[in-house]
């Protein structure tokens, strides 16, 4: 107890902390005082070796990792409990939004999700001019970046062309904000090529947004829709995901005698445990913590039955490679055509094992496999299926060498493709590269350009700037700086190394 109170001291002491991250911080220590959920012996030792792990969601769960809410409810009906009419005009939706997002929790504190804006807005932007829109759209991402300081928070604009998806692309090359982060639903058959060209010519910007390859995500999910959040997190909407557990695929394989061993034998049985911590955390958020009695759920905002769970795994890189150093065979993961056969058989043996195994109070009873992107003290494991940090091959290789794995990853996978600052010259070479990926069976195209001082780490964004600011002892005012800032010193995230686009993948390949 002595040693949580002097945790408890030094985050109230400690000078680069703004008032609200410490209460936040403090906040996650109070919580972690408390009992875990019951663990079996197997799994809890599996738990503290970080074999599996938990991503220190905290000890008692108590409102879910991520929530997508359908802010359209609040947009058309208002809210009783927050006293809130429907709006009529853009200026009172902004409003409303602006309101309806402090009350809707997440594993960070903040919203993960201020929904699919364009879709939102137009209904309110009837006789209101693109410069006025341009003038509302700016101040209400000011807004959010500065009141709402996470870069895990995130919007989704798309597929259709439209002048809120416009405006939203205009501001957000011009503000360069780590908040919201941005995705665009794209969808050869609905989105214009203008539109994508636009979103590519703001990622040589400022490297947002993800591009999301709108029909394999649709296909996906249902009627109800889905959402991406958080880094590139694609989750049911009027749900989320209750929580995420992972495997780190490095520690197995390290422990395998062989492939044989690793995939008969070690993989199944952390999968199953991994399974075992994400139930126990599921059944306290829905049987005692009384989250699904708010507002949120008696209003429309959720639903209890659209939350799902996430079943990360990370470490593929790595775990390839020892399993080929185990076999005696020189192939590296992301360069080496049967490492690279190797990782697909992984993944594909995940997908079998996460989809035979039933989970209570989850959205079609069963997890969702998910890439995880890696937690800022992950110094050895490289995130989800990446290939390692300053490994990389030329972008086309890069491509191909993943592209197979992503079909399996239904609630989010990422590669983040750095590009030397030569492509702000050649915007078209990264669109056709977009193209190519999408054709090949890419679920998200990510970049970043070397030169930019906005970067993503993972999935989320950070300001080169703002980290030499924070590590010059100046604290920062967003509170994934300080992530960021963890993660340049000790996973290599600024070892990416930035290649040209020179050989774009035909966009009709297959």
């Amino acid at each position: 107890m002595l040693d949580g109170f002097q945790k408890l001291r030094g985050i109230v002491n400690d000078p680069a902390l703004s008032a609200a991250q410490k209460a936040h911080a403090l906040a996650v220590q109070a919580e972690n005082l408390l009992p875990y959920p019951a663990l079996d012996p197997e799994t809890r030792e599996a738990l503290d070796a970080r074999i599996i792990c938990d991503m220190y969601e905290g000890a008692a769960p108590y409102r879910p990792r991520y929530v997508l809410a359908d802010f359209s409810v609040v947009l058309k009906k208002g809210s009783c409990w927050l006293e809130l009419p429907p709006p009529e005009t853009l200026d009172e939706a902004l409003n409303t939004l602006m309101i309806a997002y402090h009350h809707v929790p997440s594993i960070t504190g903040m919203p993960v999700y201020i929904g699919q804006l364009d879709a939102l807005l137009m209904p309110f932007c009837e006789g209101v001019s693109d410069e006025d829109l341009y003038r509302k759209i700016k101040l209400f991402w000011r807004y959010i970046d500065r009141v709402l300081p996470d870069a895990f928070l995130h919007a989704n604009i798309g597929p259709t062309d439209n002048p809120v998806a416009r405006a939203i692309l205009r501001v957000d090359a011009e503000l360069k904000q780590i908040a919201p982060n941005l995705t665009l639903l794209y969808d050869p058959a609905v989105s214009s090529e203008d539109l994508l060209a636009h979103a590519v010519r703001n990622i040589t910007e400022c490297s947002k947004p993800h591009i999301a390859n709108h029909p394999i995500h649709a296909a996906t999910f249902d009627a109800a829709g889905y959402g991406i959040v958080s880094c590139y997190n694609a989750l049911p909407l009027r749900g989320g995901a209750s929580t995420l557990t992972r495997v780190n695929l490095r520690e197995v394989a390290l422990r395998a005698r062989g492939v044989d061993d690793f995939l008969a034998d070690l993989l199944p049985r952390y999968v199953e445990l991994c399974a075992r911590l994400m139930q126990a955390r599921i059944d306290y958020l829905f049987d005692e913590s009384g989250f699904f009695q708010s507002f949120l759920v008696e209003e429309g905002w959720i639903d209890r039955d659209r939350f799902t769970a996430m079943f990360g795994v990370f470490g593929m890189a790595e775990a390839v490679n020892a399993l080929q150093d185990k076999a005696g065979l020189p192939g590296r993961y992301g360069h080496d055509a049967g490492a690279n056969a190797l990782g697909l058989r992984i993944t594909q043996a995940l997908a079998d094992m996460v989809e035979a195994r039933p989970m209570r109070n989850v959205w079609r009873g069963r997890a969702m496999l998910h890439a995880q992107a890696g937690l800022s003290t992950d110094a050895d494991a490289t995130p989800g299926i990446r290939i390692a940090y300053g490994t990389e091959p030329d972008p086309v290789t890069h491509v191909q060498a993943l592209a197979p794995q992503h079909r399996y990853y239904a609630s989010g996978v990422s590669e983040i493709l750095t590009l030397d600052e030569t492509v702000k010259a050649n915007p078209e070479a990264v669109l056709q590269l977009c193209k190519g990926a999408f054709a090949a069976g890419f679920r998200e195209f990510t970049a970043n350009v070397a030169s930019n001082d906005l970067v993503r780490v993972t999935g989320y964004m950070i300001r080169l700037s703002d980290v030499a600011r924070h590590d010059a002892g100046d604290g920062s005012r967003t509170n994934t700086t300080a992530l960021g800032a963890e993660a340049a010193k000790l996973t290599g995230i600024l070892a990416r190394k930035p290649r040209v686009v020179g050989q774009e993948l035909d966009a009709g390949q297959r």
